[in-house]
Formats: C-alpha cells, structure tokens, sequence
C-alpha cells in the first residue's frame, strides 16, 4: 500500500471517529437530562405517568360523588350573576344586537308576503327581549340559568367519566394504592390484604418496582383533569370537588405483578434499554474521541493529509460564498449528528434496519466533518496572509455588488437618471407583454405612448453623450500633456460638474509645473549650499592637519592648530547633527514624550541659555508674560530647542542697537508666542524659502547657523499639531508660534 493511499485511510478512519465521539457528546447533550438524572421513577416520563393515573383516581374513587349529590352543591355568587348578564354587553348592545338579527329575516318575510313567518319571528324577537329585559331586573332569574348551565356541565361531566373508566381500570392493573382519608379514616385500596397482612407486607421493594408517598402527590393534580390528554377539563365539577377539602394519607406502587405487556411495565423496561445504550454510548463516543486525539497527535501528518491540490480551485470561490457553505456544513453536520444520537437512543424493534440508517448517517456525518474540515484548514491558512484576506474580502460578491451600488449612486442625478430609465423600461416592458397576453387589441396605444416618452429620453441622452465624450476628448489631452484651454462648462449636470473638475486639475498641474521648476531650482541651492557649508570646515581641517604634520612645528603653533581643528570639527559637527535632526523631522521619524509644561518658564529657561550673549549684544530685550502659569502639553526638551533657535536667529540677524519683543499671550484655548525684531538683512524674497534647508536671511552666508533653524522650528511645531508664520513688514521680521493650551 503505497504511503498517499494509507494517508487517506488513516484520515478517513480518524474523521469517522471524530464523527461517532461528536454524535455521543450532542446525545449527552439532547439526552443527558433524560438519562443521567437517576433511574426511572426520578424522570420526567414516570411523573407524568404517575399524575395521570393520581388525578383518575381522585376522580373515581377518592372524591367519588353521584350526579345528583354534585349537582346539590351547585353555588353561583353574585360575580358570575354579573358575568353572565354582561356576557354579550349592557341592555341597549344586547337589545340592539338582538334586533339586529332578526331585521333581515323579518323584511324578507314582509317583501315575500309570508304573514305567518313575520309574526313568528316578531315574536320569537320579542321572547328574546324580554329575557334580556328580565336578566338585568331580576338577580334570581340569572341565577337559575347559571345553575342550568351547571348542572348541563356536570352531565357532560359525568358522561367524560364513563369514557374515560377503562383507561383508569388499566391503570389499576399495574398501580396499587392504599391511601387513607385523614377525616373519615375512610380507606380506599385495591390491595387484596389477608388476615394476617399488613400494607408493608406489599408496600414494599420485593413487591413493587417503585413505592411513592402519597402526600406529595395529591397537591400537584387537578380533581377533574391534570391535562387535556388525561381527561377533559371541567370547572363546575373541579370547584366542587375542590371544596370537599379531603385530606389523605397512603402509598401508590407499581407493581411487579402486573402483566410484562402492561405500557406501565413495558415503558420502565423500555427505559432501562434505553438508558444502558445511552450510557454505552457516551462511553463509546467518549473512547472514540480520545483514539483520534492520539491518532491525530502521533501522526498529524499522514492523518490531516494534504489538500494543498484544492486550494487553488477553492480560492476561485469569492469569500463570502466559501462562508456561506462552511455554515451549511456546519448546519447539516449538526443535523447529522443529532439524527445518529437519536438512532442510538431511540432504536427501531428491527436491529438490522437500525444498524444500516445508523451507518448511513455516520458516513454522511463524516463526509460533511471532512468537508469542512478541509474548509476550515483553507480559511485557517489566513492567519498567515492577512493581507490576502483583505483582498479576496474586497473580490467578495457581497463587497462587489455593495460597491457597484454605490458606484452607480456617487453622482446621485446619474444614479437616479439610471434607475429612472430603467424603471420606465421595464414598465413598459411589462405593458407590452401584458397586451400581447391579453390579446394585443391595445398595443396600438402602448406603442405610441412608448415613442412619446422614449423619443425626448433618447434626444436627451445623445446629448448628454455628446458632452461627455468632448469632456473625455479634453481628459485625455490632459494626460497626454497638453495642457490646453478650459473645457466649456455647460448647466449643472454632473457631467459639468466634472468638466469644472478637470479645469480645475488642469490649472492644479500647471501651478504643479511651476512648484516644481521652483523645487528643482531649491534643490539646485540646497547642493550648493549643502557642499559650501560641509566643505569650509572640512577643507579647514585637512589644512591643518597636515600643517601638524610639519617636523619641528613650534608648540605655539601647534596649540593653535589644535584649538582651529577643534573648532571647524565642532563647526562639522553642528552642521550635520542639524542636517539629521532636519531629515528625522521632514519624515515624522521621532517620538514625543508630551507633559504638562508651563510655556512661560520654558521661554525664561531658553532666554537664560542665551543670557550672556544678550547682554554682550546691543539689543533691547522686551519680554512680555502673563503673571500665571501658561501650560501646554507638549514635548518640553523639543519645543525649548524651538525657543532657542528663534532666539539664537534674533542674535544673529537683528540690526545692531534695536529693540527686540518677544510675547506669551492667550487667545481661547490657544497660546501664541510672538518674536518680533529688525532684521539685519534685506528679506525681499519669497519668505517661505526661509523655512527651507540651508536657506539663510544673510545670502552671503557669513553667519556661523547651518540654515537649518527655522526648518526644524517648524518641523516640531507641527509634530505639535501647533502652527509657527513668519511675517515681513519692511526691515521687522515677525516669528509667530500657536500651540493649543492646556486647561
């Protein structure tokens, strides 16, 4: 047997197993209840056995009564008087409802002429009237017809009974009782007692199958039927049987005399069976389970086998459909299942048409285990490729035509023009099919009403079609390159809307061709500026480090190109530590460690970094600050390296001599800090070129920055969600910072 044949025995044998185990465990479920609560006078089957065979006997023989004896205890109170006069509504409704009836019988005897019938019904109206006149004058004349109906009641009563007698008499066969009336000492028995026997000489294990205390079960019966399968309902004689207030004492047993043939007898036996091949079945079931765990665990792979063959057949299946049979497999094993937990309890009297349906089902069960198995395994390789997932989700046919829905409605005048005609199509459609079933006299009329609605619809489309197909003639010089001339907009159709769209881009591309002219111009810049700064100090280094190369090179002077290395090193390393910091901040690459900090100590903090170069200066600080703290809640070690730029830019920049302000203000929920000063410089370019890289107010770039200051300003301020402007007005240079404020 070669090795991809024994793999499918093995897998075939373990699904069987899985099968058999899974249909024990839902029997346990279904059954459990039934089976597993104790033997069989604890079930549910014997209770309702028994309380029917207490509530018989309370019928006919513990509270016997003769007709007339019952029919003596007859009482009406003055409620059911009430009832019974209100039964069908008050005087004026009963009368009204009566005449009513009898209108239409009376007229057709006076249009027919028939004087006999007239007066016979005018006077049987009129008998009627007159009882219902005399229900509401006359409480005696109620209360003897609410007897009547009660004693017609107990008679039916009473005839229920003789029909029910032999069903009691069966019973009596297998049950025996000896029970005691507590009041009267009356004793009723169908126990033949000797001489010299006493009721525990029956009463007992040896004698009986089940022995049950009477006390119990005489407050959980009805006196004239527990449910309507006993014995018929009947209210006049329960309540007054109920009124005997009897009080009794005894022992009901089931007999192990009775006939084997007995349904009593037959169903405990029954239940006996049935309660073994439960229990050897659960085990079973149980033992099947653990056999394939090992047989799974000791060889996974020759078990599972491999089905790798189908997986490309079954991913043509759109997702949603493979789901939709997964539940079906799922659905129609849980039947499967229960049929074979069914087939084991409740057996067929032939064994061998038994054992077949109970094989045919297991093997359908397998089938099904198998199947889905194999379609759990496929949806179960998605946990390694979420990003599959996703996209055979968006190939799903529900996702498909949710988006064609949509689609067809995202210019809502298209969608609704589209549904319209549509609509008008199949109408008319319709029209015409019915006329030619009806015989076709009209389709004259449907024909010329079919061409005056569909000649204006059909005009208007080839219009609509003509502007479009220019609009497409446009897009598609768009994309070639040519920008062209605006597309005329015509109405406020969706078609101009989207011919407006496309000036639109168009304009947006032309300004993109300038951005971009600029942007390559800056990057021109940015090399030049970048290798500028970079190559200064490095060729500074290079010089002297050859210079300290020189034999007999005098300590002076090698002091002082030591201290000219170390500062063009330092230089180098400013530059570039900016240049990476400026890089990290243009690609959101950095984290933020946000706290509560209050803005006005954190500017005293960067002004005081700066302290002594200010008061070196010639510059006329002007600070202002709220009294109170102002918080926000911002990245403290990130926002000071913004002050000290700004600052570090002021004492760079400013004009010699001048006054420079610098302000914390609060504005709503908002903080605005403003740096204002005289600039240097002449600024007459385009001043968000400031905020690009290596880009400097001095262009002959004599200052010792990187240029990088304002850029990474703004990276961080925006990384705030905050906002930092620059304003020119003549020689003032403006630096404005808002950052939200914590409250």
């Amino acid at each position: 047997m070669d090795i991809k044949s024994k793999s499918k025995y093995l897998f075939v044998t373990w699904v069987l197993l899985i099968a058999y185990g899974l249909s024990g465990l839902f029997s346990a479920l279904g059954n459990g209840s039934q089976f597993m609560q104790g033997d069989y006078f604890e079930s549910e089957e014997y209770a309702n056995q028994m309380n029917h065979f207490v509530t018989l006997l309370h019928v006919y023989e513990l509270n016997k009564m003769t007709k007339e004896e019952m029919k003596k205890e007859i009482t009406v109170s003055q409620e059911e008087i009430e009832e019974h006069r209100m039964r069908y509504g008050n005087l004026g409704e009963q009368i009204s409802s009566i005449g009513m009836q009898y209108e239409g019988q009376i007229q057709e005897a006076i249009d027919s002429g028939n004087k006999a019938v007239e007066e016979a019904l005018k006077k049987e109206r009129d008998a009627k009237v007159a009882d219902i006149t005399e229900n509401f004058n006359s409480d005696e004349y109620v209360r003897a017809k609410v007897v009547k109906e009660k004693e017609k009641s107990i008679d039916e009563f009473f005839l229920k009974l003789e029909e029910y007698r032999h069903e009691f008499l069966n019973l009596e066969q297998a049950y025996k009782y000896y029970i005691k009336d507590r009041n009267t000492d009356t004793v009723f028995t169908n126990l033949n007692l000797g001489k010299n026997e006493s009721v525990s000489d029956i009463m007992n294990s040896k004698e009986m199958y089940f022995v049950q205390d009477y006390t119990a079960l005489q407050n959980l019966i009805a006196y004239t039927g527990h449910i309507e399968n006993f014995m018929p309902y009947n209210d006049v004689a329960e309540d007054i049987l109920r009124q005997q207030n009897r009080d009794f004492t005894g022992q009901i047993g089931l007999s192990k005399q009775a006939p084997d043939k007995h349904f009593a007898i037959s169903n405990y036996k029954e239940y006996q069976k049935r309660q073994m091949l439960f229990i050897g079945y659960l085990i079973s079931s149980i033992g099947a389970l653990i056999i394939s765990y090992f047989l799974a665990k000791r060889r996974p792979a020759t078990v599972f086998g491999s089905f790798d063959h189908l997986k490309p057949f079954y991913g043509r299946i759109p997702l949603d459909v493979r789901a939709v049979i997964l539940l079906l497999t799922v659905l129609f094993l849980l039947l499967s299942m229960t049929l074979i937990s069914e087939q084991f309890v409740y057996y067929h009297s032939d064994i061998f048409s038994s054992l077949i349906e109970l094989i045919i089902s297991l093997i359908a069960a397998a089938s099904l285990l198998a199947f889905g198995w194999v379609q759990l395994k496929f949806l179960l390789d998605y946990r390694k490729d979420w990003l599959q997932l996703k996209e055979d989700a968006r190939h799903s046919l529900l996702v498909k035509s949710y988006h064609a829905v949509l689609d067809a409605f995202i210019v809502k005048s298209i969608g609704f023009q589209l549904l319209l005609i549509l609509g008008i199509v199949f109408v008319m459609g319709m029209l015409f099919v019915a006329v030619l079933a009806a015989g076709g006299g009209e389709i004259i009329l449907i024909a010329f009403a079919f061409g005056i609605i569909s000649l204006p619809i059909f005009i208007i489309i080839m219009r609509k079609a003509g502007y479009l197909n220019k609009v497409l003639k446009h897009t598609e010089e768009l994309a070639a390159g040519h920008l062209g001339a605006d597309i005329p907009v015509k109405g406020k159709s969706a078609i101009a809307k989207h011919a407006a769209n496309i000036n639109d881009l168009r304009n947006t591309v032309n300004v993109s061709h300038k951005e971009q002219a600029k942007s390559e111009r800056l990057k021109t810049e940015l090399i030049t500026n970048v290798s500028h700064d970079l190559r200064t100090p490095l060729t500074s280094i290079i010089t002297y480090t050859e210079l300290l190369k020189t034999p007999d090179l005098a300590q002076e002077d090698r002091d002082s190109y030591i201290e000219i290395l170390d500062r063009k090193s330092k230089r180098l390393k400013v530059l570039i530590d900016d240049l990476f910091e400026a890089t990290k901040m243009a690609s959101g690459n950095i984290e933020l460690h946000k706290e509560k900090v209050d803005l006005n100590q954190l500017l005293q903090q960067a002004l005081a970094e700066h302290n002594e170069a200010l008061n070196q200066s010639t510059l006329q600080l002007r600070i202002s600050q709220p009294e109170h703290p102002v918080y926000a809640f911002v990245d403290g070690q990130k926002l000071w390296r913004v002050f000290d730029n700004l600052i570090g830019n002021i004492l760079k920049y400013a004009l010699e001599n001048t006054r420079v302000y610098i302000s914390v203000k609060e504005e709503q929920n908002q903080v605005v800090l403003s740096f204002k000063n005289i600039t240097k410089y002449e600024l007459g370019e385009d001043l968000n070129e400031l905020f690009e890289r290596f880009k400097r107010g001095d262009q002959s770039r004599h200052t010792e920055g990187s240029g990088l200051g304002l850029a990474i300003a703004k990276s961080i301020v925006d990384l705030h969600d905050g906002s930092l402007d620059i304003e020119v007005d003549g020689d003032l240079f403006k630096v404005t910072v808002i950052l939200e404020k914590l409250n």
